[in-house]
């Protein structure tokens, strides 16, 4: 059974896989992830958890932009989002997100396991094995 929760940019939801799938669509690269809006997901993300941790699947495809200092500093110091991240997976279309995503990790998060992908498929097989190494089963 899929639990699902939307915004503007972004959409969230889990499912029988216990991975938690996040979809961001933002056509506008001069757009910034500014801190209300993470504080909105990370209640969202918090919610679809429901106090289990799970691998973390992001989809960032269909976006473009960057983030504040705050708003990066929220999603990498969240206490609430540490307990229930087990990984982070990334998939991506564009050099840009990829150094994004690289520069967020060494500054704000490099202690959080991520691997960044091309294609969902790898991207799911990476939540996969955290979540045997995590819980002992899938």
């Amino acid at each position: 059974m899929s639990k699902v929760i939307k915004f503007k940019n972004a959409m969230f939801w889990t499912d029988d896989s216990d991975i938690l799938y996040c979809e961001f669509s933002n056509s506008k690269p001069n757009s910034k992830l500014e801190s209300k809006n993470v504080e909105r997901y990370i209640d969202a993300i918090i919610s679809l958890c429901n106090g289990k941790a799970m691998p973390f699947l992001i989809d960032l495809r269909g976006s473009r932009g960057t983030f504040s200092i705050s708003a990066a500093k929220l999603l990498a110091q969240s206490k609430e989002l540490s307990k229930v991240r087990i990984s982070e997976s990334f998939v991506i279309n564009t050099i840009g997100i990829r150094l994004l995503i690289a520069s967020y990790k060494r500054l704000y998060d490099p202690i959080t396991p991520f691997s960044v992908f091309n294609n969902t498929e790898d991207a799911k097989e990476f939540c996969d094995q955290y979540k045997l190494d995590f819980h002992g089963s899938i």
